[in-house]
């Protein structure tokens, strides 16, 4: 592929990863919880998502999305329920947002990297959103002519390992301020903020409209 090809996916990949989203809310929220090596895990999961999200979208499943509105509707429904539940979890949870390991005692808090993964992969693969966005960019970037594979695993690398590292800043972001944030004063506040937060995703994404031709 050719690097000027390379820049330009990596320009508009940079301004899509960086503008904020579920999965940054949720980098965001295990940041400041966790600490920065949590986050090593749940940035792992989401892009695995994203993998998952790009090759379906690579494999054609994107397309059938938009010709099938009952296919697209189910899709949508099942992302957007899954953000309620996180939204509903930090709005009515017994327990914090920002509780970080050690505090009160509490060595055990943190999630096993399991539940880390896999909540933050749910968050990536449930999004039509995001496939749709993978639809759309990939035949601007990829040569018909020549072998598709390789162009897909070259873009993908890059959006991936720019989606790791971004979660990860976020990461430090959020574990920096987390003395601050997990005063009593804020964290009920910060509590109702993320649970909002993901349920608007969630009605957003209930929002979103397939694109007819």
């Amino acid at each position: 592929m050719q690097t000027q090809t390379l820049l330009a996916f990596t320009a508009i990949a940079s301004l899509a990863i960086l503008s904020p989203g579920p999965a940054t809310l949720l980098s965001l929220k295990n940041g400041a919880s966790y600490g920065t090596r949590a986050v090593i895990w749940s940035a792992f999961g989401n892009v695995c998502g994203i993998f998952c999200l790009s090759t379906t979208a690579f494999l054609g499943l994107g397309a059938l999305l938009n010709s099938s509105a009952m296919l697209f509707a189910a899709v949508k429904i099942i992302g957007a329920l899954y953000l309620f539940y996180i939204g509903a979890k930090q709005l009515f949870g017994k327990s914090n947002a920002l509780t970080h390991d050690g505090q009160n005692g509490q060595a055990d808090s943190r999630p096993r990297p399991r539940k880390l993964f896999s909540e933050a992969f749910l968050t990536a693969a449930t999004n039509p959103k995001a496939l749709m966005f993978f639809t759309a960019l990939f035949p601007h970037f990829i040569t018909p002519d020549e072998a598709l594979a390789p162009q897909f695993f070259a873009l993908m690398a890059i959006f991936m390992g720019l989606s790791y590292l971004t979660h990860l800043m976020y990461a430090q972001l959020a574990a920096r301020a987390m003395h601050v944030l997990v005063k009593p004063r804020f964290v009920k506040w910060i509590n109702r903020v993320v649970g909002a937060a993901f349920i608007t995703f969630g009605t957003m994404l209930l929002s979103l409209r397939r694109q007819t031709a």
